[in-house]
């Protein structure tokens, strides 16, 4: 039996979903996070970030991030872990990493749903990114679209210091949009299953009991029989298309790209 996850709005779109609308994860790039709460699993873009991605991908095959607590936890805001110490400030044996804030990407690799005379939105995979405009972009002879990941739900980022350039090991989650983060902390992809666990893990700073990330994988490492059977919506396929503009026939002038959920079923 299919299950579609996270439906939301434009439900009746993605009932039309045909299987060529639906793309299977990169086993390299996806991350499978166990927690007292459920199972989280977060596409990774090295396209963004790949020394960010490189870096969670390595701390997760050492086992660094098992047991660790969501040690700051703000409703309405972010679930931050990652510190070996379970506090602000820890970090791996590793050396902290310079910022990844933008990023140039071919046009192909990504789905653009909004232009607007000053920026475009879209889409790399699961990931939400903000773009200079079409115009500003041909004034350049670099043809690759720059951009800037966007923190919207689900979107997972790495922390850092006051100094720009000292992002190790600590991420965090969106539990709910914050345009505000853009271009100051590095997007390294977002969750496409279990963004419930992530928006239940238990408040506060640190929390009275907190959570748990209990065993993180990269979902290359697990045995076939226990790899998580996940689909995601193809974001240039006819229902996403149709999701999007039924939402900007509902939002209207209010219409922003943390309104686009990409959509995952389980099989």
């Amino acid at each position: 039996m299919l299950r579609i996850l996270g439906l939301g709005l434009a439900a009746i779109a993605l009932m039309g979903a045909a299987p060529a609308d639906w793309r299977p994860l990169d086993p390299e790039n996806t991350l499978v996070i166990g927690t007292t709460k459920g199972q989280v699993v977060v596409e990774l873009r090295p396209e963004f970030a790949p020394q960010g991605v490189a870096r969670i991908k390595l701390l997760a095959r050492e086992g660094v991030y098992d047991g660790l607590q969501f040690h700051r936890v703000i409703d309405g805001f972010v679930a931050q872990t990652g510190n070996p110490n379970n506090r602000d400030g820890g970090t791996s044996k590793h050396p902290d990493l310079p910022p990844e804030f933008s990023f140039r990407i071919a046009a192909e690799l990504a789905t653009v749903v909004v232009e607007r005379s000053d920026a475009r939105e879209g889409f790399v995979g699961a990931t939400p990114f903000q773009a200079v405009s079409a115009g500003e972009q041909a004034l350049r002879p670099d043809p690759r679209i720059r951009g800037w990941g966007a923190y919207c739900p689900g979107v997972m980022g790495m922390g850092r210091q006051a100094d720009p350039g000292t992002a190790n090991s600590e991420i965090f989650f969106m539990r709910a949009p914050a345009r505000r983060l853009d271009h100051e902390y590095t997007v390294v992809g977002r969750v496409v299953s279990g963004l419930e666990a992530i928006r239940t893990v238990a408040v506060g700073e640190p929390p009275k009991v907190p959570d748990l990330m209990l065993k993180v994988r990269m979902l290359a490492d697990l045995p076939q029989a226990e790899r998580p059977r996940i689909e995601v919506m193809d974001t240039g396929g006819a229902a996403f298309q149709a999701k999007v503009a039924a939402l900007k026939r509902q939002k209207g002038a209010a219409f922003s790209i943390c309104d686009v959920e990409v959509s995952s079923r389980v099989r």
